[in-house]
């Protein structure tokens, strides 16, 4: 009798593995390019199931992020220096709380920690890279969400290197004189700057902690980087569509020659 299931399961194995197959040698498009040969039509439809496989995985780990239960409550109102709408004013500067960042009507607050600390003596490169893009998405981004920009140094200093950079959408803060980046992770218990991207809601009257970019702290493969903000960088997932990809001996600078 179990000689006859085994047999029977082999058999169903067989004819899955042979139905399988067939579906996977079918095109899953009739659109075709110049010239292109049948060993790259096939290399492709494979490749194409597995960006599907990926889109699936990616949205199914997205709503995984949207049903996180809520982080813990911000125990104080963190105070940061911003300065005035206009890029070009240099001397206004006032103090904003962070409750102050929620726009009415929308409770979702995103603030990114750029690596930019009083002694360093240039910009992280890749924070400003990063930001570059980020600049241009600003605008569309407030249509949903808060969304600002935080590093220790000055606001003067952050401003200053901000209009060297052409941002004008950002919401640029301070957060030299408060504990924020050390309790959300954008500086190291020695005082190193971190690139973290935190998450905040606001209910009711309390705003919670809902998300940091944890693969940052993560284990990772050999020369593997951090990816934790990939999703949001253009750069890497415009590179990483060609040949070459994004390889592992070259960084985004702050300059580049004419």
């Amino acid at each position: 009798m179990a000689t006859k299931t085994k047999a029977r399961t082999k058999a169903k194995a067989k004819v899955a593995a042979k139905a399988k197959a067939r579906t996977e040698s079918k095109p899953l498009h009739t659109e075709r390019f110049p010239n292109e040969s049948r060993a790259y039509r096939t290399a492709r439809d494979r490749l194409l199931r597995a960006e599907i496989e990926l889109r699936r995985h990616v949205e199914q780990v997205a709503a995984m992020r949207r049903k996180l239960p809520l982080g813990g409550v911000v125990a104080q109102d963190y105070e940061f220096d911003e300065g005035a709408a206009d890029p070009a004013d240099t001397m206004s500067v006032r103090r904003v709380k962070l409750s102050e960042l929620f726009r009415p009507g929308k409770d979702t607050l995103v603030v990114y920690s750029f690596m930019y600390g009083p002694h360093m003596p240039k910009a992280c490169p890749m924070c400003t890279c990063m930001l570059d893009s980020l600049d241009g998405n600003a605008a569309h981004a407030a249509q949903r969400i808060n969304l600002a920009v935080e590093a220790k140094s000055p606001i003067g200093r952050i401003r200053e290197f901000a209009r060297g950079r052409g941002w004008r959408n950002l919401r640029l803060l301070s957060s030299a004189s408060s504990s924020y980046n050390r309790d959300y992770r954008g500086e190291s218990a020695e005082g190193k700057q971190l690139p973290a991207l935190n998450v905040f809601v606001k209910r009711g009257d309390r705003i919670h902690h809902v998300y940091n970019t944890e693969l940052m702290f993560a284990p990772r493969a050999k020369g593997q980087d951090a990816r934790h903000v990939d999703s949001i960088w253009p750069l890497w997932n415009l590179l990483d569509l060609t040949p070459e990809g994004r390889g592992a001996d070259w960084y985004p600078k702050l300059e580049y020659p004419a």
